[in-house]
């Protein structure tokens, strides 16, 4: 299989050859979800570096001590577990940190629902810089394969709706650029990256402020001109007096299914423009349900904070 994770001068080559392979995997009958975009290395690699240093410390004694001179081999990456593989782009950037000349060659694509047992990676190089990534890049993996794997199965309840599933800030500190990247290829949509993307007025905001009309007003005034203006409400008094004053996105939080459907009929009769998210204990028994209320998006912390890692191995060979 073609192999260019190792071209260090076009990063877009990982894409490339993923969307190759999904293509491939779609020609044979098998489901592939899209895939999320990668982070930048410029972004990722001091990520990857740090944790190589955490866990290798002043050096790693058993292999320094087996391979005082290393030579070639090979190695094969197992699911142990049924579920959606996320992440190996990343890992093969693991190892080539550690030695340039390590090829990694995915079987599976991002996206791929793999059984146990099934091979999904193949890596080959230098045996020392093999056990030396294994536990990081198996750790990053498995991470991010357990969260694609719950945020599928949410977006499967709503499959079948024009409603959007979204992630939320409620992220590992240091890891939310490689969590939103899994909830992506589990499929569904990022929210905001960060407080910079876009202003998102909460209950304290509007406590702090006085209320959601002096909240809007000075904040339209002070932000640049793409950013959007959501507003958390929880009644429909709330509702309507963010539609007043020309919010962009109006979230019902915690609200009823009731009281959700007659916000949506609120909101459409008077600005159809504004698009709608539901938030607030969703779970895989409720999100359909509120989905069927006609909301535009839902937005959860569940595929990231309730996800479990999937259980990956490496085997030499």
């Amino acid at each position: 299989m073609e192999n260019i994770f190792n071209d260090r001068q076009n990063p877009d080559s990982v894409i490339v050859l993923l969307h190759k392979i999904s293509q491939e995997r779609k020609g044979n009958n098998q489901i592939v979800s899209n895939f999320g975009v990668l982070p930048p290395n410029l972004l990722l690699e001091p990520m990857l570096r740090n944790w190589l240093l955490e866990d290798i410390g002043r050096g790693d004694r058993t292999t320094q001590s087996l391979l005082a001179n290393p030579k070639e081999g090979q190695a094969q990456w197992v699911a142990k577990a049924p579920g959606v593989i996320a992440g190996l782009p990343i890992a093969a950037r693991v190892f080539q940190l550690l030695n340039e000349k390590v090829s990694f060659v995915p079987i599976v694509p991002e996206g791929a629902w793999c059984q146990p047992k099934e091979v999904i990676a193949e890596i080959y190089g230098s045996l020392d810089a093999l056990l030396l990534g294994e536990r990081v890049a198996l750790n990053i993996v498995m991470r991010l394969s357990g969260i694609a794997t719950l945020t599928r199965k949410y977006v499967e309840q709503i499959e079948d709706l024009p409603t959007h599933l979204v992630d939320t800030r409620k992220t590992t500190p240091g890891l939310r650029i490689l969590e939103k990247y899994a909830t992506q290829v589990g499929g569904a949509i990022n929210h905001r990256m960060g407080l910079d993307d876009a202003v998102m007025i909460k209950d304290n905001h509007i406590a702090a402020a006085g209320g959601i009309e002096a909240a809007i007003a000075r904040i339209r005034s002070q932000i640049p001109y793409p950013l959007t203006i959501e507003v958390e409400t929880e009644t429909i008094h709330q509702v309507q007096e963010a539609l007043q004053h020309k919010a962009d996105i109006i979230m019902l939080d915690n609200m009823s299914l009731d009281l959700m459907r007659e916000a949506v009929h609120v909101i459409r009769q008077q600005d159809n423009r504004v698009k709608i998210e539901a938030s607030g204990n969703i779970s895989l028994e409720t999100i359909r349900a509120v989905a069927e209320t006609g909301v535009d998006y839902i937005s959860s912390s569940a595929p990231i904070t309730q996800s479990k890692w999937l259980d990956l191995s490496m085997n030499i060979h």
